[in-house]
């Protein structure tokens, strides 16, 4: 039996399993239904990162993209925002790098807790784990508007929303993946209309990302909205029908914005639980309840790696955010399991453990 099984090989799966590497005698492994990285590798090709690379590691400033603390994508890539797949191979490097005990194209069926442990059904037969670590990633889980026709929406995870889009285009979503793509076909040459009712493009109180846009995201705005190309709607959709030459948005003011191609769904994505789902509870905003160890509140012994994290109103939406708790998931696994974990303080030393969740969230003076 491993002493703990990581199932996801992306930032958040690669990430666990480097920090419980770092962890004396632990036995584990990590599997992926794909490929290291897979998620990006799924990206679409004009999609790159939000926040930057930069390589200041010898000067105690993590690269905000590693996942280890003696890493870095700028330094790896020789680029600042990089691609979905030049960060796979910043990926598969680390894992090559660190010889991670790893199997791709190995598909999770089932979990079903067992006496001291899981029991983990996947296409190359059963597991044993004591511990287990979901890092499966949302990007499999894309969200629809609730609306009527929403069968008629590109969501903007998909290639097709990426795609050249003569003439009107509309968004509905505002966000960081509304405002990407919506410049994207702007600089394209498109007309877009992007719709959100609660208008995020304005929110300007509080310094955390997860809730404004990036810097990078208000640069690309201002330079869209001088073109005069782009238009902002403070409303929302309520439902889309095709037209004679093209697809009617209907917004709940009464209102109609048209386009020429199917609107783009920028709603973001779900939990992407998968076969782990009915082993965590649901928050009331249907986000899974974790405890202070982002362990399940139903099922000890299940964690929770990646952008999926929420404690109280935090959100762990970036690299640089959810990479915090990798270290300290892998010091209770190994806590549990008896082994040093000494080392783990190293990842604290370079700003990669945060154990207090009460010190999170302060915001900047200026």
């Amino acid at each position: 039996m491993l002493d703990a099984l990581v199932i996801g090989a992306g930032p958040a799966g690669i990430g666990t399993a480097l920090a419980l590497a770092a962890v004396d005698d632990l036995v584990f492994g990590v599997v992926d239904r794909g490929a290291i990285g897979q998620t990006f590798l799924d990206w679409p090709a004009e999609q790159t990162f939000l926040t930057p690379s930069f390589t200041g590691n010898g000067f105690g400033a993590t690269d905000l993209n590693s996942v280890h603390p003696e890493t870095s994508p700028a330094f790896s890539l020789g680029v600042d925002y990089p691609t979905g797949r030049q960060y796979a191979t910043y990926l598969r490097g680390v894992a090559t790098h660190f010889a991670l005990p790893l199997l791709e194209g190995t598909e999770v069926t089932s979990v079903t807790p067992r006496d001291g442990g899981f029991e983990v059904r996947c296409s190359r037969g059963p597991v044993l784990a004591r511990s287990l670590v979901w890092a499966g990633g949302e990007f499999g889980d894309p969200v629809a508007p609730r609306i009527a026709g929403h069968p008629l929406l590109d969501h903007s995870s998909g290639a097709a929303a990426w795609e050249s889009r003569p003439g009107d285009v509309v968004v509905i979503g505002g966000y960081e993946s509304g405002i990407d793509i919506a410049c994207h076909h702007v600089r394209r040459g498109s007309r877009v209309t992007i719709v959100d009712e609660q208008s995020p493009w304005d929110a300007g109180s509080g310094s955390d990302p997860s809730f404004r846009l990036a810097p990078r995201s208000r640069m690309r705005l201002v330079a869209a909205l001088s073109t005069g190309k782009l238009t902002l709607v403070a409303s929302h959709a309520v439902a889309v029908s095709p037209t004679s030459d093209g697809y009617s948005t209907r917004l709940g003011d009464g209102r109609t914005v048209t386009s020429g191609s199917r609107p783009i769904a920028a709603t973001g994505f779900g939990p992407g639980l998968g076969p782990v789902e009915h082993l965590f509870a649901s928050r009331g905003d249907g986000w899974p309840e974790l405890d202070e160890d982002d362990q399940s509140t139903l099922t000890p012994g299940l964690f929770l790696s990646g952008a999926t994290i929420r404690h109280g109103g935090m959100k762990f939406c970036f690299v640089y955010k959810f990479r915090q708790r990798f270290a300290h998931v892998a010091r209770v696994i190994g806590d549990r399991a008896g082994k040093d974990v000494a080392a783990l303080e190293a990842w604290r030393a370079a700003g990669m453990l945060t154990d207090d969740l009460s010190c999170c969230g302060v915001e900047c003076a200026c």
